[in-house]
């Protein structure tokens, strides 16, 4: 098990990187090269500057049981094929069930984008998300760990 973070605009890398070394896994942090990203107990990938190009380099690094932390719901689509375990900044684990309803709604917002109209962005972040996103990755490492009998 291994832990990939989507860094680009990702507010949880500390707290990630954090609990990734406080339960002794690898954590990578992935970024294109409009970024410089750096942090003890993780070692940083970064990849050429480009649509989706740190989301493939993911997709190419998963395994099985792996965690892979972002807000991108394709990138969480490719994950969950390859057996992956995403989740998003807030905590939600994406997962078989929620994934197509995710990806319809990004499509019918970027319909609505195309078309001259506008979605609401996100609010700003608050320590409760942040509790939030800790007690979920907490909880996906033990049970993780705990079906692998570690």
């Amino acid at each position: 098990m291994k832990i990939l973070i989507d860094a680009d605009a990702c507010p949880v890398v500390d707290i990630t990187v954090d609990t990734a070394s406080e339960f002794g896994i690898e954590c990578y942090m992935v970024c294109d090269t409009a970024h410089f990203i750096e942090r003890e107990n993780a070692v940083t990938v970064t990849v050429e500057k480009g649509s989706d190009s740190a989301d493939f380099k993911i997709a190419n690094m998963i395994s099985e049981n792996d965690i892979i932390v972002t807000q991108d719901y394709g990138l969480a689509a490719m994950c969950l094929s390859k057996k992956g375990v995403p989740l998003n900044q807030n905590g939600l684990v994406f997962t078989d069930k929620n994934i197509e309803k995710l990806l319809y709604t990004r499509y019918v917002s970027k319909k609505i984008r195309m078309a001259g109209g506008r979605t609401k962005g996100p609010s700003k972040r608050t320590r409760e998300q942040d509790e939030d996103f800790k007690k979920s990755l907490r909880s996906v490492i033990e049970k993780l760990k705990s079906k692998e009998g570690v």
